[in-house]
Formats: C-alpha cells, structure tokens, sequence
C-alpha cells in the first residue's frame, strides 16, 4: 500500500459558512414557532441545522510536519497533508502521524560478537515518517515496530563483526565506526521500508566489553599494545646499530673483528631496548 495524496478543502471558509447556515436554521425556526415562519415548515429548519452542526464533525487541524490518513468504513481514501484547518467528509475517519525527525537511543544490548565474547552495545537512531499510508496500515504500532527492528537489526550486526581488529585489514565495531554505521543503517533500511520509516542516521552509542571479561580483554589489549611498541623498539635499535658500525667502519676509527662486532652488537640492543637507564662500565685499560 502506498500513500495517496488527496485534496481537502479549507477549513475556516467552511466553518463559516456553517456557522452562517446554523444561525440562519435558527432564526427561520424561530420565525416559524413564533407563527411568522411565512408558509416554512417547522422541520426544515431543524433538518438543515442538524446536517450543518453534522459537517463541523468534517473539520479538523493539521500541523506542520504532519499528516492526517483518512479512510472509510475500513477503506482507506487518502493522506492529506495541508497544514491548517481542514474540512472532509464527516463520514472519513481521519488519524493524524507525525511526520517530525524522531531519535532514540536503544538499551545496552548483551549479544556476542563475531568472535564469540560476549560485549554490550548500544545505538542511537534517527528515523522519520516518508509514507503514511504504509505507517498506518502495513503494520500495527510503527513506532513500536520500528523499536523492536532496531534492537533486532543492531543484534544481527553486533554478531557479524569482531569487537577488535586482529588482522590488517578487517573491520571490526571498534576500529571501524564510520562503515559499521552504515551497515547498520543499511540493516535498518531492509527492515523498516515495509513501515513507511526512512532510517536517516544510525550511530553506535556504547561499546564495551560485558563486565565479566572486561578485565581480561583489558589485559591482551595491554599486552598487544607492550608487544608492538617493544616490536618498533627492536626495529629501531637494529637500525641504529647498522648505523652504528657502518660509521665505524667508514671512518676507520676502530677495527673490530666479528667477535668483538658480535659484542658491540649484544652492548648496543641492551641499552637501546632496556626500559631503563643502562649503567656503564668504563674500560680504563687497552682496547682488548
């Protein structure tokens, strides 16, 4: 079902004209009671009344940013979304959606993530309101419908990723933000057309490992990050012992044989990689 625009004529014109037409049945009925009714019968007055004060029931207000679903005996007519006051068939039932940019932020979920462990996640959605008509009719409560959806949606996508990135290259919740929102949205997108919503934005909001395993998962964390900077230390003190030897040779200040090399080397990396001060010993005697 798609939305069908249709036309509604203004309110405030007709509420006068009906205003006009009850106070003239009211005046014609009090001609005619008071015998002055020249040859009007009693019940014309009183019918036209009545079917005027009928049609105020076909009046009603629609505010910006908002539309009114009319339907008839079940059937539905249309959506009107004129802003102001309105007029319809009396007859047409009329139920008002917002059509306003809504948010919300789902609980913190408990799901496991690609790799298994268990994390907490939470996600803040930006949706809207683009068809009435499927809102209304396509499923029962849209608003709770889109709820439910998103933490499903936000489920299903918490489960499809890893929390962390173990290999160059892979995306995962916590490196990877910017792509993870999209693909939620995306997720979001195939499961709330059907209701007439248009997801506009759809953000992660908490990430976090479960309270369980924090403290474990803090702890590899730590040791990944102690073994990539030792890793970098070790590549720069190799470097720099390369440096080192290729400027004595270069210079010819000292001729060093591949043993005394082999212990210049094991000197070097020790004070370059130590994580503190080394404590030198001064040779005071001959070169060997």
């Amino acid at each position: 079902m798609k939305e069908n625009p249709v036309r509604s004529l203004p309110g405030i014109p007709v509420l006068l004209v009906l205003f006009a037409v009850v106070l003239a049945s009211g005046w014609a009925l009090f001609r005619s009671i008071a015998g002055d009714g020249a040859g009007v019968p009693l019940a014309a007055p009183i019918v036209v009344g009545a079917i005027a004060l009928f049609c105020l029931l076909g009046l009603y207000m629609v505010e910006p940013n908002q539309s009114a679903v009319l339907s008839l005996f079940g059937k539905y007519v249309g959506t009107v979304r004129d802003n102001g006051l309105r007029w319809s068939n009396p007859f047409y039932a009329k139920r008002k959606v917002s059509l306003r940019i809504r948010n919300f932020e789902s609980g913190k979920l408990k799901v496991n993530e690609l790799d298994g462990s268990p994390i907490e996640i939470a996600a803040v959605i930006v949706w809207k309101v683009v068809d009435s008509a499927e809102a209304v009719f396509n499923v029962d409560d849209y608003e709770s419908f889109v709820h439910i959806q998103s933490e499903a949606a936000l489920r299903g996508m918490a489960t499809s990723y890893p929390y962390d990135q173990h290999e160059e290259g892979q995306m995962s919740l916590r490196s990877h933000p910017v792509e993870i929102s999209g693909e939620l949205k995306r997720h979001l997108d195939e499961r709330l057309a059907s209701a007439g919503v248009d997801v506009l934005e759809a953000r992660i909001s908490h990430l976090a490992y479960a309270p369980e395993i924090a403290h474990a998962m803090l702890q590899r964390q730590q040791a990944n990050a102690v073994v990539a900077a030792r890793a970098r230390i070790v590549a720069g003190a190799c470097g720099m012992v390369e440096m080192a030897l290729a400027e004595l040779e270069k210079s010819g200040v000292v001729q060093l044989d591949e043993e005394r090399k082999a212990a210049m080397v094991s000197n070097l990396l020790v004070v370059l990689c130590s994580d503190r001060g080394a404590q030198p010993v001064v040779n005071s005697g001959s070169l060997y």
